[in-house]
């Protein structure tokens, strides 16, 4: 299986991804984008360092200019390339995937993500058969850490006084404890030291193995909120005041309600696994709502495109309008504080809130490791396709009937069929998640 994925570039380190493809990565990536000055940024993985300086090495071969963040996480280096006006950002990270991983997300000007459709296939021909020819004007390695403050106060003029909550943030060893502490020094903190073998829990904070810590310190500490955020802090996930796991699309619907006190509605975005839940609420808040693809590569295009407000997906990427249509966990956590903060004011928690818009039954998405997966959803497609109320085909299936719903779709960086769905009652829910196994299990 290529590294080269639909979102990024990623792969076990040694093993799929190395050295060379990274320098070649590198070498190719400013004639393939038309830039001289490429940023680039790395988290805390224990080969980020030796892929940092192979991609430095790369872009300078070139001729182009590497403007060093640093470590950083993902959104500040979005926020980098739109603050230095230059054409590349390449951030060193696998996101939430195990210590072993590590790979290249990769942007172009504006913040505008090159994904599998847009850019990454040429590059993999580049780096596949491509020759390297080293300019004779090499280019510079330029410090740009001083970023990072810049990205410090553009996050503290979008937060508020949080004084009246107690939060929890589990930092899950990685880069957001770069950044937090000088936006939310009063929190309560665990993870919150650098730790490139993620010994305290996997950076995957969808993972509900790794929530268990925050959720204990929520309880302990009688907190109003847990905040978890993953390896590069592009993604984050959230804990009721009762410890309770919040699944993350219902988190969307939140948005909703910090966006229209802004005064802000119109067009949002949401992905094929989204609960009607979330759907319904927004819809009810005056929001026009569309649905597309999972992927970060495929949601922040799709938001440009609609000039949409806000979006987010079920793995707890929230795109943000007001953060160049790109994702940042700590920026939708700061958004989510101030829907909190006034609840807490008007005598409402956290868990009110989220029990007032779930309204149907819902499976989370159920991974199933086989091979035949092409197989298995076109068995599926064929025993429920026919008499349904709607389907959408542009990322697997989501095949709907008026009591109840699924979706099936292929991992995009993992050997798996994801499903997911959701009913009117729990007893139809565990009947057509029966059904659902036993078709599957064929193709195992």
């Amino acid at each position: 299986m290529s590294v080269f994925k639909a979102y990024d570039i990623r792969g076990i380190w040694g093993k799929e991804i190395d050295e060379d493809l990274v320098y070649r990565a590198g070498f190719f990536l400013p004639h393939l984008l038309g830039c001289n000055e490429v940023v680039i940024g790395r988290d805390i993985r224990l080969s980020s360092d030796a892929m940092h300086e192979a991609l430095a090495r790369g872009i300078t071969d070139s001729g182009a200019d590497v403007l060093d963040l640093g470590l950083s996480t993902t959104p500040m280096v979005c926020f980098a390339l739109v603050y230095l006006s230059a054409g590349a950002s390449v951030q060193i990270t696998a996101s939430h995937n195990p210590a072993e991983y590590n790979g290249l997300k990769i942007n172009r000007a504006g913040a505008v993500p090159v994904g599998g459709d847009s850019g990454l296939k040429d590059l993999e021909k580049l780096c596949m058969e491509g020759e390297v020819i080293a300019s004779s004007h090499k280019g510079v390695i330029k410090d740009a850490s001083y970023v990072k403050e810049a990205y410090i106060r553009f996050l503290k003029d979008k937060a508020e006084d949080y004084s009246s909550l107690r939060i929890s943030i589990d930092c899950s060893s990685g880069v957001s404890s770069l950044i937090i502490k000088d936006i939310l020094p009063d929190a309560d903190y665990i993870n919150d030291t650098f730790d490139g073998k993620f010994q305290a829990h996997e950076p995957n904070p969808l993972d509900q193995a790794s929530c268990r810590q925050l959720e204990a310190e929520v309880l302990k500490n009688h907190s109003d909120i847990g905040i978890i955020y993953d390896g590069d802090a592009d993604r984050v996930v959230f804990v009721d005041e009762k410890g309770r796991f919040i699944q993350p699309d219902y988190m969307i619907a939140v948005l909703g309600l910090y966006y229209k006190a802004q005064g802000k509605t119109g067009n949002a975005l949401e992905d094929i696994r989204t609960s009607r839940s979330t759907t319904e609420f927004l819809e009810a808040l005056g929001y026009t709502v569309h649905t597309w693809k999972v992927g970060h590569a495929f949601a922040k295009k799709k938001l440009r495109e609609i000039s949409g407000i806000f979006g987010g997906e079920l793995a707890g990427h929230y795109y943000l309008g007001d953060f160049f249509s790109c994702d940042s966990g700590i920026l939708a956590s700061l958004h989510v504080l101030s829907v909190l903060r006034k609840l807490k004011a008007d005598g409402k928690t956290m868990s009110d809130l989220i029990d007032s818009i779930i309204k149907y039954h819902n499976s989370g998405e159920v991974n199933f490791r086989l091979e035949r997966k092409d197989e298995a959803i076109q068995a599926l497609y064929d025993a429920y396709a026919p008499g349904a109320s709607r389907i959408l085909d542009f990322d697997g299936y989501r095949i709907e009937y008026p009591d109840w719903w699924f979706n099936v779709r292929k991992s995009n960086t993992e050997p798996y069929l994801r499903i997911v769905a959701e009913a009117d009652t729990k007893e139809l829910l565990d009947e057509k998640m029966g059904e659902l196994r036993e078709i599957i299990g064929r193709f195992s």
